[in-house]
């Protein structure tokens, strides 16, 4: 077990004691106070009802009967919280013997035997990522990463939307629309390419009665199980997917499932989902159309009315959404779905449904709110937006000219490459780093920010503490890290200490912007410490110091694996 998971088992052993010794029995919390007054807190508060006392009262009592513990250093009652600080010694010793001795793995948790299917991204593929929509990938990408530290089997998983009337619309485009009449792109990439096709195709619906009916003919086509309809969506969607794949790796996003939403129309499910919904007390009919009463489920409004076909009996997404969270289930033991805030109508709806059909478990949704520029909101129709692919190649040309600029002594070649690491990573850290419930303002200028609170500053960190590794032939990794008491020293180690219990929390409780912050703390530590703190010719206390500076190197390339940002060796 890490260090400070160890000191905060002690102070729950020890509180628990002293109340059974008291004669209670009361539930309490653990909270992680301002460090400069205490390591853990217990607030006393909580009990003042149970107890029928005042907290200050309380807190006077339980510090009485504290044991003392190997981890806690001090332990002391102040204004109703019991406060505890960890041993200074036991927290250098221990930390820097489980970093040198874990190394990559550091921080990670046992296996578990929970399954995890994580869906994100799941764009329509009509054209090219755009940034407010670059932030579901982003989220669920790390997410996966940070739970598979914690030990859970995940998979990741986009829904493809290829029976959609966007996406027939796109292949009537390509499959009728002149390329002569589409603008020339900037990008020869498929999905920039293929946009052209779809805004032709769109106004020509809009102006044309009779591509209004091929077009509605084809949906129609494509649900009856038409070979010819559906082998032309699949090569059209195929085309935008693998741009969209190109984009989602250029920032270090891997998918591992492809479920295509037409296999819910083909194998039947989507079918069998409307027969059983119709056999239920909630299914009512309107002009043909059905759909599922949800008022019973404090669905009010017109959204109480849920409709999983249309009039003419073709299914729409929602039934076919239905179908595919069936199957998930049988391949999962929870179901996590990434959506922006636009969905949690949808997702009400679909958890209805669930439980309409028998089903007692519903997907976990992780909400984020959407990217909007310093003008307003992105709008693809409007053309005010900013595409991932333009956002990547501004910022991998900025860090080019960044590198330049610092080390001219490196080839082309390497200026290149580091260029391409710190842009990338630039583009997720300043996404990450805003709680995802919270509203991001998209600005070039924070985006692209080389200093402070920003990738390339936690990056720069990493291979600072490469570099200092390289200066030396070896050392002693069994060095006594009692040695580092100095504040500086301290203030890093404690910091280190911290990162099994962040990556945690960051995995289990869905919080992936505490990764961002975390990196930040660490590299701002490290730079603190290598300022003030002599490393190379030290004396007695170098080996210790040069511990200490592979700790950090650990804990920052753990801490951007899981970021899935690269932690470079040289900037």
């Amino acid at each position: 077990m890490d260090a400070m998971g160890q000191f905060r088992e002690e102070v729950m052993w020890s509180v628990t004691n002293a109340l059974d010794a008291m004669g209670v029995k009361v539930q309490f919390e653990l909270e992680a106070p301002d460090p400069e007054k205490a390591d853990l807190a217990v607030p006393c508060f909580p009990m003042a009802k149970a107890l029928r006392k005042n907290p200050v009262e309380i807190a006077n009592e339980i510090v009485a009967k504290l044991q003392p513990m190997p981890t806690i250093e001090k332990m002391w009652a102040d204004r109703g919280y019991l406060n505890f600080k960890v041993n200074e010694e036991f927290l250098a010793a221990s930390t820097v013997r489980e970093i040198l001795t874990h190394m990559g793995s550091f921080g990670n948790g046992t296996p578990k035997s929970e399954r995890i299917l994580l869906e994100h991204t799941s764009v329509n593929p009509t054209g090219p990522l755009h940034v407010g929509r670059a932030r579901n990938p982003l989220i669920g990408d790390t997410l996966a990463r940070c739970l598979r530290t914690c030990g859970y089997d995940v998979t990741t998983e986009y829904l493809v939307n290829d029976v959609g009337k966007q996406v027939v619309l796109l292949t009537w485009g390509v499959h009728n629309v002149p390329g002569s009449e589409v603008a020339v792109t900037e990008s020869a990439k498929d999905d920039h390419r293929l946009v052209g096709y779809y805004q032709k195709a769109n106004q020509r619906m809009e102006a044309e009665p009779e591509v209004q009916e091929q077009i509605s003919g084809m949906l129609r086509r494509f649900e009856q199980g038409d070979q010819q309809v559906i082998e032309q969506v699949r090569e059209t969607t195929e085309m935008m997917l693998r741009g969209i794949r190109t984009s989602l790796s250029q920032v270090g996003v891997q998918i591992d499932n492809y479920t295509w939403e037409s296999q819910f129309i083909l194998d039947g499910s989507a079918k069998e989902v409307v027969e059983q919904l119709k056999k239920t007390p909630f299914c009512k009919e309107e002009n043909g159309a059905y759909y599922l009463d949800l008022e019973t489920f404090g669905i009010h409004g017109k959204s109480t009315k849920f409709f999983f076909t249309r009039a003419d009996g073709t299914t729409l997404y929602t039934t076919r959404d239905i179908a595919y969270h069936l199957n998930k289930f049988t391949r999962a033991d929870i179901l996590i779905n990434v959506l922006g805030e636009d969905q949690k109508l949808g997702q009400q709806q679909l958890a209805a449904a669930l439980k309409i059909l028998g089903r007692n478990c519903v997907p976990e949704c992780v909400f984020y709110s959407f990217v909007s520029l310093p003008e307003g909101r992105m709008s693809t129709r409007k053309g005010v937006v900013v595409y991932l692919d333009d956002l990547i190649d501004e910022a991998v040309d900025r860090a080019y000219e960044e590198v330049k600029l610092r080390r001219r002594d490196l080839s082309e070649e390497k200026m290149r490459q580091i260029a391409n690491d710190i842009g990338s990573g630039a583009i997720r850290y300043n996404i990450l780093r805003v709680q995802a419930e919270k509203q991001l303002v998209f600005k070039w200028e924070e985006a692209l920010n080389f200093e402070g609170n920003s990738a390339p500053f936690v990056q720069y960190a990493h291979a600072r503490a490469c570099s200092i590794l390289r200066k030396v032939e070896s050392y002693d990794r069994s060095a006594d890290a009692r040695k580092l008491v100095d504040p500086y020293e301290r203030k890093l180690i404690r910091t280190l200490s911290l990162y099994p219990s962040v990556v945690k929390e960051a995995g289990e409780k869905r919080r992936v912007h505490l990764l961002p912050a975390y990196g930040h703390e660490v590299a701002a530590a490290f730079n603190q410490f290598y300022g003030a703190v002599p490393v190379l010719k030290s004396g007695e206390t170098q080996d210790a110091r040069l511990c200490l500076v592979e700790c950090t190197m650990w804990v920052l390339r753990n801490t951007l694996g899981n970021l899935g940002l690269v932690a470079p060796e040289e900037m």
